[in-house]
């Protein structure tokens, strides 16, 4: 590992203590809940949590046995990207984008404007000598706690009106849950972090939306609406990052360890075509998304 990848990547005492201070965080706020009877928040906030969490795992165990060709790799690898992506997408354009419009639709809109440009701005901002093949580990976690805490404070402001849980609420949580952090975890993997950093994210909407929902403090719909349209904003960002890209010295060429050498001849030929493949990928995961969507 070269020693500009070191300097972004914590240390395992690093990640032992954010973990430990996650955990501490996540059981205060679930006894506080508890004695408050905030089921309805628990519930999101640890369904959030145990999804995103098992996406990473699926994503860990994904990226520890990338194996095969070149091209069977690279088919996977898009694949994989864009299943996610797609899902990612399409969730939130089905369940994010309607919710943050709700309150006030010119301030959601510019909320998600504010959220994209600054997804862009921390990605950009935190990895500033990173090619566009090193797409780096660490702005995906930060802008995934972002995403995680904004949405966390204005379910907790708002949790008295919202729907009853069902299976329309878990698909929303599961269908953009799920597909991050299986897309965070492979990229984490691959540049030698460790995937407990995702703990953050996943335990953000608990850790946020509880001690909002204990207070209740009185709120506007354009507050709701800048911050909800925010934190979507930065989930499109994480979700347009995570599209399979398969052009030479691209993230998805570096994970399938395409060589530089490699532009002529069959490889070359290969890689052109897992361009389809990512389409449809993408395609699919959308797709899935919406036909549960549909049945439901």
């Amino acid at each position: 590992m070269s020693s500009r990848t070191s300097t972004r990547t914590p240390s395992p005492r690093a990640v032992r203590w954010t973990t430990g201070l996650i955990a501490c965080g996540l059981g205060l706020v679930t006894a506080f809940g508890l004695v408050a009877g905030l089921m309805k928040l628990l519930a999101i906030g640890w369904t959030a949590f145990l999804v995103m969490m098992a996406g990473a795992e699926m994503g860990r165990r994904a990226e520890t046995h990338v194996v095969g060709t070149v091209a069977r790799r690279l088919r996977r690898l898009a694949w994989a990207y864009g299943l996610s992506s797609g899902a990612m997408i399409t969730s939130a354009a089905l369940f994010l984008v309607p919710n943050a419009v709700s309150h006030d639709v010119s301030l959601g809109g510019l909320g998600i404007a504010l959220g994209i440009v600054g997804g862009f701005a921390i990605h950009t901002g935190l990895s500033p000598q990173a090619s566009e093949g090193e797409a780096a580990s660490i702005p995906v976690v930060w802008v995934l706690s972002m995403h995680s805490l904004g949405a966390g404070l204005v379910i907790g402001a708002v949790y008295a009106t919202m729907p009853a849980l069902g299976a329309v609420l878990g698909l929303a949580i599961v269908s953009h849950k799920g597909p991050a952090g299986y897309a965070a975890a492979r990229r984490l993997r691959r540049r030698g972090a460790s995937v407990l950093l995702l703990l953050g994210p996943a335990a953000a909407v608990c850790i946020a939306a509880v001690p909002v929902g204990l207070i209740d403090p009185p709120t506007s719909d354009a507050f709701h609406a800048v911050v909800f349209g925010a934190a979507t904003g930065l989930f499109l960002h994480v979700a347009i990052d995570f599209l399979p890209r398969c052009g030479w010295g691209s993230e998805l060429s570096r994970a399938a360890r395409v060589r530089p050498d490699s532009q002529s001849g069959p490889t070359a030929r290969r890689v052109g075509n897992v361009r389809h493949h990512a389409v449809w990928s993408t395609l699919a995961g959308s797709m899935l998304v919406v036909g549960a969507w549909a049945l439901l």
